[in-house]
């Protein structure tokens, strides 16, 4: 009788949410990083968790701050140091999950053959000091080159802006890409040096974070909209869901099948792609924030990690009944 109850309470708890989804504006990158997103919304993953889920993309890192900054958006899927930059200039932003490591390549054109070849050349970023730009410069440090010094830097915005500038402009020496961006380069004849977390070490990139007086007033909503999108990653990492998860990058980032399946091969990859269940790594974070006081802050004293989170609704969306 007792059991009955509970589910006839749990049902009309569902039905009542399904009525009246509670609307949820993410802004991201136009990658292949935004997979769950689109099977998300494909296969009603967001619905189902009561979320009426917005999606739109970024043209680079400033304007995604200043959109949600504005409150043109509730939550950003991005570099996660975009929110310690946001929370170092006085906005109230929290960090709420993890995501991955970046799947982050340095990218230099065809006739430069190692960092030294980079002395009096171009690196082109996404914006001067987000992630993409403070990891290129720390690896460049390592091999002896100096920002103005030894090489200049030209913002030109996200991966397939940096990808298109370097294929147009054979004085664009480097960029940092990611997926797909990466592969694209590739088969345009550029080449890897490396992968940046082989170079410096472990690194919190992508997570979610969002001002900390939406998140306070909307703690249910978000622990619904993490609950979605959490299953909506792991549909992703299935293997029997590669073939609909190709057709997916395939038709939303318009790129060819090669470069799709390729792409989703190191989505899932263990080691390099999503952290499963997008479990956020500390020691990675605090890497990011040593490195962000070493070359933005000229090796100021980083502020504590916890100062800019807020886990909290992603670990009661993780233990609520049915994830």
């Amino acid at each position: 009788m007792i059991r009955a109850l509970v589910a006839a309470a749990a049902a009309v708890c569902s039905t009542a949410i399904a009525a009246s989804p509670g609307t949820v504006r993410v802004n991201a990158f136009p990658n292949a990083k935004a997979l769950p997103f689109h099977a998300g919304l494909e296969r009603g993953i967001f619905a189902k968790h009561g979320v009426a889920l917005e999606l739109s993309f970024t043209e680079n890192s400033t304007a995604q701050r200043q959109g949600l900054a504005a409150g043109r958006f509730d939550v950003v899927h991005a570099a996660v140091d975009n929110a310690v930059a946001m929370a170092d200039a006085g906005k109230d932003v929290v960090i709420v999950t993890g995501g991955d490591s970046g799947m982050n390549e340095f990218f230099v054109q065809a006739g430069i053959g190692s960092f030294a070849d980079l002395r009096g050349r171009t690196l082109i970023v996404d914006a001067p000091n987000t992630a993409y730009a403070i990891q290129a410069k720390k690896i460049l440090l390592k091999h002896g080159l100096a920002e103005g010094a030894d090489y200049k830097v030209v913002p030109v915005g996200r991966g397939e802006l940096r990808l298109k500038a370097m294929a147009e402009n054979k004085g664009y020496a480097a960029a940092i890409l990611n997926l797909p961006f990466t592969i694209q380069a590739e088969q345009l004849g550029m080449k890897s040096l490396g992968n940046t977390v082989d170079m410096l070490g472990p690194y919190q990139a992508n997570g979610a974070f969002a001002l900390r007086s939406w998140v306070g007033t909307n703690g249910a909503l978000l622990e619904r909209y993490i609950a979605g999108y959490l299953e909506s990653l792991r549909w992703v990492r299935r293997p029997e869901n590669r073939a609909e998860c190709v057709a997916l990058l395939m038709s939303k980032l318009k790129i060819p099948r090669d470069v799709a399946e390729r792409s989703y091969a190191v989505l899932v990859d263990p080691v390099r792609g999503f952290t499963p269940d997008a479990a956020f790594d500390m020691e990675g974070f605090r890497n990011l924030l040593a490195l962000r006081a070493e070359i933005e802050n000229k090796g100021g004293e980083a502020r504590a990690p916890e100062s800019y989170l807020d886990l909290s609704h992603y670990r009661r969306a993780l233990a609520a009944p049915g994830n």
